[in-house]
């Protein structure tokens, strides 16, 4: 057995999407012992093509600390349009990533992490072909794919039969196939639109909205002091709602907790993105206010769904149902943290997701995290790309910190207990 190597680093980043990359950029500007593992941009490079990001290019930087490996510098370089109002392709957007990467961060070990355990200095962490590294601090960024959530009736049905939209790099395998979309969001309207497109025989939406919601064009940058006052521009949308989403994720997290889960819950809804809604009229059957309440495969091979909804239950037959219903940020699903590590630290609503302090620190001094694991703590902004540029210079403030905290004998790699047992990996 390959042992751990003799000199921990200060920060091990896991995840090599928008936020881990982002962290990565900052923590190798103060010279931190670094090692980042992950494969860049994974996610978004598994998009189906044709699938545009629904922010704006300007609210889509990663985030260094001179700022200068904007999507502007890339797109300049490129010498493509990142413009306000004009959709950005997934994939220009994945390849912004991987330039990001190249320029600012060091070399990424493209190996995936199988798990992260508490160690003697710190955390040991094994990578998937078996190689342990130990680290004093250590970033989980491992982007929103661990927390898919497909509903009960749906779940434990081999793939053959349901998938996550998140599942999906193409979809020309559904040519001349019956499919059953589930959800209202962006991600549920646009797989439904690329899949009549590519040539699906018949495309349904079922969904538990009593209605589609559409975002509206946005408004000229330069628009006049009035309508700027009073709706403020902001990479969430317009509104001042959205304003403090955006800016001010630390007054989020200073909430009631009740008050955090209720807008964690409700803000920033399901809806269409504007530029979608002229090709959605191709999707001719959407059936609103219904869910699904059980599904079985029938002897020819399909699945057959019962339904339920204001006018009564129906049963529909489809060869595959994609559940483009979002993701959970549970702890429980962030398998890639020790049974013992897991279960040690503090959770926050009733999803469980993991407590998050000042400075994206979890309750086990050491371990930090970013991205959707902390919107319930930080809000909204959290579930977008525009989160990582909050996140990434706070997130290296608080591992030089708690390094600086280890130098002097402090708790790094310690739970902070408050009553509560002392566990092992």
């Amino acid at each position: 057995m390959p042992k751990p190597s003799a000199s921990p680093y200060d920060l091990v980043v896991v995840g090599a999407g928008p936020y881990g990359l982002s962290a990565a950029a900052h923590a190798a500007a103060h010279g931190l012992h670094l090692r980042v593992l992950g494969r860049p941009m994974e996610s978004w490079h598994a998009m189906p093509p044709g699938m545009f990001l629904k922010s704006e290019p300007w609210a889509s930087h990663l985030s260094d600390p001179a700022g200068a490996y904007g999507l502007d510098a890339f797109a300049a370089a490129r010498g493509v349009r990142a413009e306000h109002g004009v959709p950005l392709p997934v994939d220009l957007f994945a390849a912004y990533g991987d330039w990001f990467a190249r320029r600012a961060v060091p070399p990424v070990d493209g190996r995936l992490v199988d798990s992260v355990a508490p160690g003697a200095d710190g955390f040991v962490l094994r990578t998937e072909d078996g190689e342990p590294l130990r680290a004093r601090t250590v970033a989980l960024a491992v982007g929103v794919l661990p927390f898919a959530e497909i509903p009960g009736p749906l779940r434990g049905l081999p793939r053959r039969y349901v998938t996550h939209s998140s599942h999906h790099g193409r979809l020309d395998r559904f040519t001349g196939l019956d499919v059953t979309v589930v959800g209202a969001g962006q991600a549920a309207l646009e797989t439904a639109v690329l899949l009549v497109e590519q040539g699906a025989a018949a495309v349904r939406i079922v969904a538990r909205a009593d209605r589609l919601r559409w975002n509206t064009p946005p408004p000229a940058l330069d628009r006049g002091s009035w309508p700027t006052v009073r709706a403020p521009h902001t990479g969430l949308g317009c509104g001042w709602r959205n304003k403090v989403y955006a800016d001010a994720p630390g007054a989020f997290r200073r909430l009631p907790a009740a008050t955090r889960e209720r807008i964690f819950a409700s803000a920033l809804g399901p809806a269409g993105a504007w530029w979608l809604r002229e090709r959605f009229a191709a999707v001719g059957d959407v059936r609103l206010g219904q869910r699904i309440t059980s599904a079985t495969v029938t002897g020819e091979g399909r699945l057959r769904l019962a339904v339920s909804g204001p006018e009564g239950a129906a049963v529909l037959e489809t060869d595959h149902v994609v559940a483009a219903t979002g993701f959970t940020p549970s702890l429980d699903r962030a398998e890639v943290l020790s049974p013992g590590l897991r279960g040690a630290l503090r959770r926050v609503g009733a999803g469980g997701a993991p407590e998050v302090g000042a400075l994206f620190e979890s309750s086990w001094p050491g371990l930090f995290l970013a991205g959707l694991l902390t919107a319930p703590s930080y809000g909204p902004s959290m579930r977008f790309v525009l989160g990582a540029e909050y996140t990434a210079g706070r997130l290296v403030r608080g591992v030089r910190r708690r390094l600086r905290a280890g130098a002097r004998g402090g708790a790094a790699g310690r739970p902070r207990t408050e009553g509560r047992a002392q566990v092992s990996a």
